[in-house]
Formats: C-alpha cells, sequence, structure tokens
C-alpha cells in the first residue's frame, strides 16, 4: 500500500484551537507515527477577519521553528510540511493575500468553506482561485457540510470545478455518515483525507483507522487513488 498523506491538522504548537504545546506536538506526531503516517501536513486556522496574512505567517514561522527544533530531538517522527486552513471569504478568488498560503509553498491551498448554504457565487469564487490566482483549492473536511444545510448537490457542483476533495477520517469511522463517505470516495468525488487532529482526547491522529477501513470495504485500488491525488496536488513533495 503506498503511503496516505494527514492532509489536514493543527498540530503547530499554540498558534490555533489545536495543539496548546511542544510536547503536545511531539505527542500528536508520534501517534501519526505509530499508525504508519510518514507525512504529515500542518494547516492552522487563517480567519482573513482577525488576522493579516503577514501577522498570520509571522506566528506560523514561530511555531513551526519551535517544532522542527523538538523533532530534532526525537526519531521516528513523520515529515511536517505546513500550509493553513484559510477561511473562505467574499472576493478570496481575486485576493493575492492568499498565494503565501500554499502548503509548502506549492499551488495547493486548503479552503474552509462557510457554514451556511453555498450560492453559485461561492462555486464562482472557488473556480477563480484556480483560474486567476492559479491556485489548486483544496476544500476541507467536505463531511462537515453535507447534509448540515441540506446541500446535497455539493459533491457534484464540486465535481464540475478545478478543485479536490478532501473528507476527514471521521466520516469514515462514524456509522452515520461511513456509507456515504465510502460512496463519494468510489465515485472519485472525495480525493484526500486528512485527520484534522487537534489533540489526544477527542480528537486525536485516527486517519489510518479509516484508510484500513476503505481498503477493507473498497479494495486497494481507492487508496492508490488517493495516492494519485496527493501526487497531483504536491507533485514536487510526494
Amino acid at each position: 500500500m503506498c503511503e496516505i498523506i494527514d492532509f489536514h491538522s493543527h498540530i503547530l504548537p499554540g498558534i490555533d484551537d489545536g495543539s496548546r504545546n511542544v510536547e503536545e506536538s511531539i505527542a500528536l506526531l508520534r501517534k501519526e507515527a505509530e499508525q504508519g503516517i510518514t507525512h504529515v501536513i500542518a494547516t492552522p486556522h487563517f480567519y482573513p477577519r482577525h488576522d493579516t496574512p503577514e501577522c498570520f505567517l509571522e506566528r506560523r514561522a514561530e511555531a513551526e521553528q519551535i517544532l522542527r527544533e523538538e523533532m530534532e530531538k526525537h526519531t521516528g517522527l513523520p515529515k511536517v510540511s505546513v500550509g493553513a486552513e484559510v477561511y473562505f471569504f467574499n472576493g478570496i478568488g481575486d485576493s493575492d493575500a492568499i498565494l503565501p498560503l500554499t502548503i509548502d509553498k506549492e499551488r495547493c491551498i486548503l479552503i474552509e468553506m462557510p457554514f451556511c448554504p453555498w450560492t453559485d457565487q461561492v462555486y464562482r469564487e472557488l473556480e477563480d482561485i484556480y483560474c486567476k490566482q492559479g491556485l489548486l483549492p483544496v476544500v476541507a473536511h467536505v463531511d462537515r457540510y453535507l447534509g448540515r444545510f441540506r446541500t446535497y448537490g455539493i459533491p457534484e457542483r464540486l465535481a464540475e470545478l478545478p478543485v479536490l476533495v478532501q473528507a476527514n477520517a471521521e466520516a469514515f469511522l462514524d456509522k452515520r455518515t461511513a456509507s456515504r463517505a465510502l460512496r463519494l470516495l468510489k465515485k472519485d468525488q472525495i480525493q484526500l483525507l486528512g485527520s484534522d487532529c487537534h489533540n489526544l482526547s477527542d480528537r486525536s491522529p485516527n486517519l489510518m483507522e479509516a484508510v484500513s477501513l476503505i481498503e477493507k470495504r473498497l479494495g486497494n485500488e481507492a487508496i492508490e487513488n488517493i495516492c494519485h491525488w496527493q501526487r497531483e496536488a504536491l507533485p514536487n513533495i510526494v
């Protein structure tokens, strides 16, 4: 089986509602490693209403430095790349402010969508991120939006756009949502996976549990397809 990337995590210490300190960050990475995850992308929240890219990037760099210095004291930890979970805002498709917020300075950017019904304008903005900014949007934790506002057309609308779609491991592990998540993955309407881990209690790393379930239910072909999209998203990293 190819290596699965944890595409969505909050492991950087003290920057958002994820890891509180570097000790917790190392513990989260250790748990990822125990599950067989070898590459984790740190995607701290970026809220444009409350922060500027410059201030965010400064805080992220400080948190990353603290983490990497501590990682040097340990062995067997996953590789860490950094990006951001950028909250959607009106005009995002035309805003060059998002350009520095990509994953490891690649063209791939994780977007947290609004928790309300998505209008046609919202979909156009996603398309503009690709067409006008030259970035590849990844829709974060799509499972959180499906059904919440009874906007069941989301997977079909996203499939028409130049975007990739990430789902959280929990969507496959929760009996209430597992069937839908598996169906969407099989239809290639989910391409990437993430734990969205924040801590060691109620939001701990769990990605390989979902990967094991996917392989059992859909076979190795589904895992290989995820790996294909990982390479498409981050061709210079994977």
